[in-house]
């Protein structure tokens, strides 16, 4: 009888099997530790850096917090998609790409490598940060495959101040990724903003008290007319939410999303061409109770599961929802 540590005991990539929760060895919903990325859907993978912060530090111990606040998720049949996604997709976690922070120079030539290794298969990325700007280079690796990419990003923040094209910096990176035609900005939205900048850079920006008046549909209708059929690659910064859901993080902002509704907007993107996700700027060392990693393991689990329903994965909504 299987049982414990499929981490690395698993033959194949879509077996699942029973776990102690509070046992036994820890990657993102007990999925295989794997380095063999033929045939694979979705690569799962930390980037462990957080030198680029402007406030409090920590996140470099963000994917493994968000890997071990995933075993609940890995017990039962996803909700409320009502299926087992894994029995649809091919799932790996490669573990975490390795970055030299004594070297900065290093570390977005790293990151955008690891990245195009990956994409190059075939396979989608879901990457676990670290500070927000690894998304720079991810978003890099991305437009290298698909062109200039549509960018929906959940954010407290705009992360595109004024820019200094050899700063690593987790506030910039947008405004230069734009700038170079990595991200289509008429086609991308930002939603949760509370923070000001006198350019909106041509991004729709939901902030979140706009969403807070007008609700998920509204929200949603705007994205998805916005994206069109155009590949979308999200970017959710957990700050995104707000303190009382998320207070592990490096920049927390008062008045965010609650974690309902970011849950709820997510699993409401499935129609649209995605190709890629990042969960970033989990800062273990400021979590109570593992709120904000939780919050992180499901926001990735229900991409995943949007994934899946493209693979063909159905199940029974149960409930009134």
């Amino acid at each position: 009888m299987n049982s414990g540590d499929q981490a690395f005991r698993a033959k194949g990539n879509n077996e699942r099997w029973a776990e102690m929760t509070y046992g036994g060895a820890l990657s993102f919903l007990r999925r295989r530790y794997s380095r063999d990325i033929e045939g694979v859907d979705v690569v799962v993978s930390g980037v462990p850096y957080d030198s680029s912060v402007t406030y409090r530090s920590g996140c470099r111990l963000g994917p493994r917090a968000i890997r071990e606040a995933s075993v609940q998720l890995a017990e039962l049949e996803a909700f409320p998609f009502g299926f087992d996604p894994f029995k649809a997709l091919s799932v790996i976690d490669w573990g975490d790409c390795m970055v030299d922070p004594h070297h900065p120079e290093t570390v977005p030539v790293d990151i955008q490598a690891h990245a195009a290794e990956i994409i190059k298969s075939g396979a989608k990325m879901l990457t676990f940060g670290g500070d927000h700007f690894v998304a720079y280079p991810l978003l890099k690796a991305h437009a290298e495959k698909y062109g200039p990419v549509t960018l929906i990003q959940f954010d407290a923040h705009c992360d595109t101040w004024e820019d200094d094209p050899t700063r690593l910096d987790h506030g910039t990176m947008f405004g230069r990724a734009a700038a170079e035609g990595v991200i289509d900005v008429t086609k991308s939205t930002q939603i949760g903003l509370r923070t000001y900048n006198d350019s909106d850079h041509g991004f729709e920006i939901l902030t979140a008290p706009w969403v807070h008046r007008n609700g998920v549909d509204a929200a949603l209708k705007i994205i998805k007319e916005r994206a069109g059929d155009t590949p979308v690659y999200i970017s959710f910064d957990v700050d995104g939410l707000d303190p009382a859901f998320a207070p592990g993080t490096g920049t927390p902002v008062m008045g965010g999303l609650a974690s309902w509704q970011a849950l709820e907007l997510i699993r409401g993107l499935g129609s649209l061409n995605l190709i890629g996700m990042d969960v970033v700027e989990v800062s273990p060392p400021y979590d109570h109770a593992e709120i904000t990693a939780l919050a992180a393991a499901t926001v990735a689990h229900d991409w995943l599961c949007l994934i899946a329903q493209k693979k063909g994965a159905k199940g029974v909504e149960v409930g009134r929802l």
